[in-house]
C-alpha cells in the first residue's frame, strides 16, 4: 500500500471512531432522501441536504423546516454537503451515480459513504439488472478508492415509510468491507427506530439491490405500499 493510501486509511478510521454528528444526504430533495433526512433530523442529527443546485437544496431543507422548526437542516449544493458533513448518504437514481460521485469526491475522502443505489433500469424496474462491477456499492468503491469506506443500507425500506410518523415494520441489510463502519452505520439505523443487521463485506450488496426489484414485484402483484423485509431468529450478540 503507498504512503498516500495508508494516509487515507488512517483518516477513514478515525472518522469511523468518532461520534456523527452531521449527515449529508446527496439526493436529499427526492423521495427516499427525504425520508431519511426528516428521520435523521427528528432524531437529533445536523442534516444537510445536497442537491445538484442549490436552491433545490435550500427549498427541500425550508420544506422539512417548514413542518418541525426547531430541526438542524440546512440546504447545499452536494460537494459542499459532503465536504462538511461527518458521514454522507448518496440516495440518487442509479443513472446519476458515478455523476454524482465524481463531483462530490473530493469531499468524500476519510469519510464513510452510505450508498442507498438500487441499479433500477426503467422501465423493468421490477426484474433484476445488476450492473457489470457486481453490484452498484461495488462500483461505488472503485470508483472512489480506499480512501472513502463505502457502506451499502437502506435499499428495501419503502420511502413513503420514511416520510410517515408510524413504526416501519422492515430491518435493514448493512454491507461493508469494514466492520467499524458498518457498526457506525448500524447505530444511525437504530436511531431513528430500525433494526439493522451485518449481512457481510461490501460484495453482498447485490442481494439487497436486487432485492428491491423483488419487492417492486411483490407490491404489484399484491397490491402492497412498500413491502419490505424482516429477518427472523434472535440474536445472541
Amino acid at each position: 500500500m503507498s504512503d498516500q493510501s495508508m494516509s487515507d486509511q488512517s483518516m477513514s478510521d478515525q472518522i469511523i471512531a468518532n461520534q456523527v454528528r452531521s449527515i449529508a444526504i446527496l439526493g436529499g430533495t427526492g423521495d427516499l432522501g427525504g425520508g431519511l433526512a426528516r428521520q435523521w433530523s427528528r432524531a437529533g442529527y445536523k442534516i444537510l441536504i445536497g442537491s445538484r443546485t442549490l436552491e433545490k437544496g435550500k427549498a427541500a431543507a425550508h420544506a422539512l423546516l417548514a413542518e418541525f422548526p426547531d430541526l438542524s437542516v440546512t440546504g447545499h449544493e452536494n460537494l459542499d454537503a459532503a465536504t462538511q458533513a461527518d458521514i454522507v448518504v448518496l440516495t440518487v437514481p442509479f443513472a446519476h451515480q458515478l455523476s454524482t460521485l465524481e463531483t462530490v469526491k473530493p469531499g468524500l475522502l476519510g469519510k464513510i459513504l452510505i450508498d442507498v443505489t438500487v441499479p433500477l433500469v426503467p422501465p423493468k424496474v421490477g426484474t433484476v439488472q445488476l450492473p457489470e462491477k457486481g453490484s452498484a456499492a461495488v462500483q461505488a468503491q472503485d470508483f472512489l478508492g480506499d480512501g472513502v469506506q463505502v457502506v451499502s443500507a437502506f435499499q428495501n425500506v419503502g420511502a413513503q415509510h420514511l416520510r410517515e410518523d408510524h413504526a416501519i415494520a422492515c430491518d435493514v441489510l448493512v454491507t461493508g468491507d469494514k466492520r467499524a463502519a458498518r457498526n457506525t452505520v448500524l447505530s444511525l439505523i437504530e436511531a431513528v427506530g430500525l433494526r439493522g443487521w451485518h449481512a457481510g463485506p461490501l460484495v453482498n450488496a447485490a442481494a439487497a439491490e436486487a432485492m428491491t426489484s423483488v419487492l417492486i414485484s411483490i407490491n404489484r402483484h399484491h397490491k402492497i405500499d412498500g413491502a419490505g423485509i424482516v429477518i427472523t431468529g434472535e440474536s445472541k450478540t
